[in-house]
């Protein structure tokens, strides 16, 4: 299994411990400032991304053709089952993951289409997954929820403060 799914795949099982540590009342509360999202939101939206990529045709992926299927913000059931369905989905994933994709999104201004590799966009997603974590481990804290968890949201870059 090529490395980029092998990374994917560790950050993705951060969502399923999260999912094991929650019930549907913390999941779809929104009532954290300023945003009011709810953690749900911010999974259901992480799944989205990889759900895109999985079923891209023809090489061609649509960032803003997400499922948005509220069930997911509001159930851990149907959370976990979507996550362990795109799991299962990324460890088949075929082919050259360097081949060129084009890939449509909205960055402001409007769709644009745009050459990438898979392996970039799945870097780019795996990348996403963390930063929503982080803005997760915020709601979880203004909730006063503790998720036992010391990476949950750090990029991997990140420097950790040391201790002599």
């Amino acid at each position: 299994m090529d490395i980029i799914i092998k990374s994917t795949l560790n950050t993705l099982q951060k969502s399923q411990y999260l999912l094991d540590k929650l019930d549907d009342a913390i999941l779809s509360n929104q009532s954290v400032p300023p945003y009011n999202s709810s953690i749900g939101s911010h999974l259901r939206h992480i799944l989205d991304f990889y759900d895109c990529i999985i079923n891209m045709k023809r090489d061609r992926v649509d960032l803003t053709a997400r499922k948005r299927d509220n069930k997911i913000e509001t159930c851990c059931h149907s959370a976990k089952d979507y996550l362990q369905s795109l799991k299962g989905s990324l460890r088949n994933l075929e082919g050259d993951l360097n081949r060129t994709i084009q890939v449509t999104d909205d960055l402001g201004l409007g769709k644009i289409k745009m050459p990438y590799t898979l392996s970039a966009l799945l870097s780019q997603a795996n990348s996403h997954t963390i930063h929503h974590y982080a803005i997760i481990n915020y709601i979880l804290d203004r909730l006063g929820i503790v998720i036992n968890d010391s990476d949950f949201g750090y990029n991997p870059t990140t420097p950790k403060e040391r201790t002599y």
